[in-house]
């Protein structure tokens, strides 16, 4: 019995209890709707559990070492993400339309997903260099280490990686100490600039944004996903169907059901009350990020947990409001819930960077 208690305490002194919790039950809520998702396709359940199992083991090695040594991997790892997207801009296959893999000879990999770790990294690794009040020239040097992999990612095209690493990057920024006053004028900027980017747009890309607007204008092509989504969310009531139960799901009439539609299936059949506990859990995993990213002990630490916390509500609020009608469809799953190994592996792993930064409180600046 002691030494199981030895064990036990070595395997979890480095694991934070309540944000452990909290990943937990959106993980195991992830799976039973994925069985329902499925129509009970236990070999699809079981691929997701292992996917999950993978996750966690990454988490707790990362969650084991201090943050200030990982430190270190932040250059080699951006430099070596951006070779791959040269990588795959030179040699990468192309599926349908897009060149977003790199064959290595054992395995094909994407690496863009990587570098929505290696970006975070590398800048606050930036200002963690120039950690006493960050001049101009700092952040037009940050800025430059951003636009670099979105540009390659966008050459792919990837749109929507695109975006959500330009954000985790933003973020750094905006933590960093950038004035609201540039925000403001940067705002403007975009704001100005919008006819221009739709004129560098791709014909889905516009498409994707026309149907936003109205979905019925092609109701069995591009504005079908929405449509069937917004039908299921509405369908649910306040109570929901029941597990299982939901007509749009279990009549195959909702697309993309187990991976990034996978919230409209939980409305359908859990309804209002059971999306208000969702979000409730996410703000609780949420709320639980925040504090130890105020409990930070040094700059690079606040920063990468800022923007992880920060990040991870993007997903939530793109994935939601993208199911929902109200943003354009981007491919962006819903945390730790929808179906997939690289994004489950990609948020924990963040998650183990966070428990690093909670249990390893009394780190020194390298």
């Amino acid at each position: 019995m002691f030494g199981f208690s030895k064990l036990w305490h070595y395997l979890t002194r480095h694991i934070d209890g309540l944000l452990f919790a909290g990943i937990l039950l959106l993980m195991l809520l992830g799976l039973t709707l994925l069985y329902s998702a499925t129509g009970a396709n236990l070999t699809r359940v079981s691929n997701q559990a292992v996917n999950m199992l993978v996750a966690l083991v990454i988490m707790w090695l990362v969650a084991n070492v201090p943050l200030q040594q990982i430190m270190r991997l932040a250059l080699p790892m951006y430099l070596l993400g951006i070779c791959l997207l040269v990588g795959v801009a030179l040699f990468g296959e192309i599926n349908n339309g897009a060149r977003r893999w790199l064959d290595i000879g054992i395995t094909r990999i994407q690496p863009s997903e990587l570098m929505k770790v290696a970006v975070p990294l590398i800048m606050a690794w930036y200002f963690d260099k120039h950690e006493i009040t960050p001049r101009l020239r700092d952040y037009t040097g940050a800025t430059l280490l951003l636009l670099l992999p979105i540009l390659l990612i966008l050459r792919q095209p990837d749109l929507g990686t695109a975006v959500l690493i330009a954000t985790s990057g933003f973020y750094v920024i905006f933590l960093a100490g950038l004035s609201w006053r540039v925000i403001a004028g940067l705002c403007v900027v975009g704001a100005a600039s919008v006819p221009l980017a739709w004129s560098f747009m791709l014909d889905y890309q516009r498409q994707r944004v026309m149907t936003l607007f109205d979905p019925s204008q092609d109701a069995l092509g591009a504005g079908y996903h929405i449509i069937q989504s917004t039908i299921a969310i509405g369908s649910g009531g306040i109570v929901g169907k029941g597990w299982q139960n939901g007509t749009q799901t279990q009549l195959d009439f909702l697309p993309e059901r187990s991976t990034d539609f996978i919230f409209a299936v939980f409305s359908e059949e859990f309804g209002l009350v059971g999306c208000i506990l969702l979000l409730t859990l996410y703000l609780l995993v949420i709320a639980r990020c925040m504090v130890i990213t105020a409990n930070a002990s040094t700059q690079f630490t606040r920063l990468i947990a800022g923007s992880i916390t920060l990040t991870f509500c993007t997903y939530i609020i793109v994935n939601i409001g993208m199911v929902s009608g109200i943003l354009p469809v981007v491919g962006v799953p819903l945390p730790l819930i929808s179906y997939g190994g690289t994004s489950m592996v990609t948020m924990l792993l963040g998650f183990g960077m966070l428990m690093s930064i909670q249990t390893h409180p009394k780190l020194v600046k390298t």
